[in-house]
C-alpha cells in the first residue's frame, strides 16, 4: 500500500470532513479511495465504452400510464442478453419502483437504461456502473470489480 500527502484548502477540507462525518466514514482515506474509484470509474467507462459492467438500474414509473408497464417488460426482453434480473415493488395506488440488474458492455448498458428512463411515466431513474474486468482463475473465467471501481456505493460498508 502507498500512502499519499495532500494538502488541501481549509473550505475544502472542511468539506470534505463533513462527508467523511455524513457518511459515516471511519477515516479521510476510506472516503478518499471510495472518491477516487468512482471517478476511476466514470474515467474508465468514458474511454472503454465496449468493456464489461455489471450496474443497477433503478426507476419510479406511473403504472397507469398509457401500456407503460408493458413497453418496460418489452424493452428487458428485447435486452435479455444483458438483463440478469428484475425486481418489482408497488409504492402506493399509481407507482411502482424497479431494481434492474444488468451485465454486459458499458455503452449496451448505458443505452438500455436510457431507452427505460425516457418513456413518458418513468421518474427517478438512476444507473448505478461496476466496470469489470475479466480474471483468468481455476481454468475458467470470472468478471470481477476493476481495481478502479468500488464494488460498493460511496459511503457503504
Amino acid at each position: 500500500m502507498k500512502r499519499l500527502t495532500m494538502s488541501l484548502d481549509d473550505e475544502l477540507a472542511d468539506a470534505f470532513d463533513a462527508i467523511v462525518s455524513e457518511r459515516g466514514y471511519e477515516n479521510r482515506s476510506e472516503a478518499f479511495r471510495d472518491l477516487l474509484r468512482a471517478d476511476l470509474g466514470k474515467a474508465r467507462q468514458q474511454d472503454n465504452p465496449d468493456g464489461l459492467c455489471v450496474a443497477t438500474l433503478s426507476y419510479v414509473y406511473n403504472h397507469h400510464q398509457r401500456q407503460l408497464a408493458m413497453r418496460l417488460t418489452d424493452l428487458q426482453h428485447e435486452h435479455h442478453d444483458i438483463t440478469i434480473s428484475t425486481t418489482h415493488a408497488h409504492l402506493d395506488h399509481d407507482h411502482c419502483v424497479e431494481v434492474v440488474i444488468l451485465r454486459g458492455k458499458t455503452a449496451l448498458v448505458q443505452d438500455f437504461a436510457n431507452s427505460v428512463t425516457t418513456q413518458a411515466g418513468v421518474s427517478h431513474g438512476s444507473l448505478h456502473i461496476v466496470p469489470l474486468a475479466v480474471h483468468h482463475a481455476h481454468g475458467h473465467e470470472h468478471l470481477v470489480p476493476t481495481a478502479s471501481s468500488g464494488s460498493r456505493p460511496t459511503g457503504q460498508r
